[in-house]
Formats: structure tokens, C-alpha cells, sequence
């Protein structure tokens, strides 16, 4: 059985898409793996042979799909899955796990989900782009993480680019221009003393009718997209600076430390410098 799993760094710097770990594994007949569950998502494309994906919808119902070579599958961040091959045609696949505040918005797009985990490419061209750059990402392992994370982008335009007709799309581009709007004023003002009402202004919405729409695309609470981002570019300035947590609050909006760490901790179980005393070998 080949097996090869490379280990990029665990990233909080790309926030749209981040890059963990990919890897390349041939396997032996009837070779499994699981119960588990992942932090990120993990997606899997089978190059040849035939297995078993062994999950539950959100209805936690029992699903067990069959995936054979061509397809794929998406495992989500604290879903329970177990897989195993065939025992006459085993897998031969390559996996990637990623992240990031975009992912929800792009697999939404494509159906992929809980409940319809199998990826089937409808537009072969992509679908060999998707196959091509894992194998280029595995292939050119040791080159730089912002090269990789490059061709993850090439990665994920293709598997929403395989599955999705943008003509058939056009519909949703309101909808999509809007959230478009929201995140922007997020990335640019998130220093700032902002509420929800005020990404609501600035995309000329009804703050009711927006938390709806950006939750139903995004995957999750204006409010807690906003904290999110604010606790990654903090834990990016607590690796990368010697600013003070006070200096930092300030920095990502929080006038207040004390405000400032207790929204930390509450994140991440830790305060900020728990946090960063717990990550020194990262840093240096």
C-alpha cells in the first residue's frame, strides 16, 4: 500500500481558503479507515477502484454511498465517517484537507452537503482539472505553502466549476452580490466598533432579512462570521507581533481588553496569551 501524507502548516493567515494536509494512498484490499472525525473538511477523489463511504445525514440517519473511480467525497468538520475499500478493486485516491471562510458559500453552490456527500463531476473537462491538481499539489510537495495554496484555488474553481452550469446560476447573483458587499465591509472595517446593523446598511438591507440571507449562504451568523475573522487576524498578530493583547484588542475592534479576552477565550478555550504561549514553536 502507497501511502503519502504531507503536512503544509496548520494556517490561520489564509482566511478565504487555507490548506492543512493532502496527501496520495493506494490502498490494500478492503483497507478502512474510522470511525473519525475531522476539524476541517476533507474531500477524497478516487482515481481507480471502488469503495464505501459509511456516514449519517443530518437527520442522523445511517447513508452508506459507493464511490468508484471518476468520483469523490466530501467529509465535513465533526461529522463521524467510516470508509473502507473493496476488497476485489480497492481505492486508489488522492485527499486534501481544507478550510476557510468561502468553503460553505462554494459547496452550497454545487449541492454538495451532509446529506449529498458523493461528488459526480457533470462537466469531465473540470473534473480532470480537479483530479490534476491534487496530483500536481502532491507531485510538488516541497515547494512553498503560497504556491500550494495557489493551486488549491485552481483546485476548488474546478470542483465548483465541474458541477455547476454559471449560466444556470444568474438567479442567485443578487444574492450573491449582497453577501459579496457584507463580507468586503467586514474585511475592511473589522477594526472598527461594527455591529450586524451596520453591514446591514452598508448593503442597504433590513437587518432581519439579512442575517437571514447571509446565514442561509455563509453557513453561519453575521455576528459569528465577524468574530471569526476578528479571532484569526488576532491570533496572526499574537504569532507574527510583539504588540501587546491590548494593543491587538484595539486592533481587531475590542476598545476594551478585558472584552477582548473574554471573546478570545470564549473562542478558543484560551486566553490570548495562553493561546500564544501554547503556539511559540509555530512562531518561531
Amino acid at each position: 500500500m502507497a501511502n503519502y501524507i504531507y503536512k503544509v502548516f496548520p494556517n490561520n493567515r489564509f482566511i478565504d481558503l487555507g490548506l492543512f494536509q493532502f496527501g496520495y494512498e493506494k490502498c490494500n484490499p478492503s483497507h478502512s479507515f474510522g470511525p473519525a472525525t475531522r476539524s476541517h473538511y476533507l474531500f477524497h477523489y478516487v482515481i481507480s477502484g471502488k469503495g464505501r463511504l459509511y456516514t449519517k445525514n443530518s437527520k442522523g440517519e445511517n447513508m452508506i454511498e459507493e464511490i468508484s473511480a471518476g468520483q469523490g467525497f466530501m467529509i465535513f468538520p465533526g461529522q463521524e465517517t467510516f470508509y473502507s475499500a473493496d476488497s476485489a478493486a480497492p481505492w486508489e485516491y488522492l485527499w486534501l484537507e481544507f478550510d476557510g471562510l468561502r468553503v460553505y458559500e462554494g459547496l452550497k453552490m454545487i449541492g454538495i452537503s451532509v446529506d449529498n456527500p458523493v461528488y459526480k463531476p457533470v462537466y469531465k473537462n473540470y473534473g480532470d482539472i480537479v483530479k490534476n491538481e491534487m496530483q500536481h499539489m502532491v507531485d510538488h510537495r516541497d515547494l512553498s505553502p503560497l504556491y500550494l495554496i495557489g493551486h488549491l484555488y485552481l483546485f476548488y474553481d474546478a470542483l465548483i466549476c465541474s458541477v455547476t452550469n454559471t449560466s444556470e446560476s444568474k438567479g442567485s447573483r443578487l444574492r450573491d452580490f449582497y453577501i459579496h458587499e457584507a463580507i468586503t465591509f467586514i474585511e475592511t472595517n473589522y477594526y472598527k466598533d461594527i455591529s450586524v446593523e451596520d453591514i446591514a446598511a452598508a448593503c442597504g438591507l433590513d437587518r432581519s432579512y439579512f442575517g437571514k440571507l447571509f446565514k442561509s449562504e455563509i453557513g453561519q451568523s453575521p455576528q459569528t462570521f465577524l468574530i471569526t475573522y476578528r479571532m484569526i487576524k488576532a491570533t496572526d498578530m499574537l504569532m507574527q507581533t510583539r504588540l501587546s493583547i491590548a494593543e491587538i484588542g484595539r486592533l481587531v475592534g475590542y476598545e476594551n481588553q478585558m472584552h477582548f479576552s473574554r471573546a478570545f477565550k470564549n473562542y478558543y478555550g484560551l486566553s490570548p496569551l495562553q493561546w500564544k504561549n501554547a503556539h511559540k514553536n509555530e512562531n518561531n
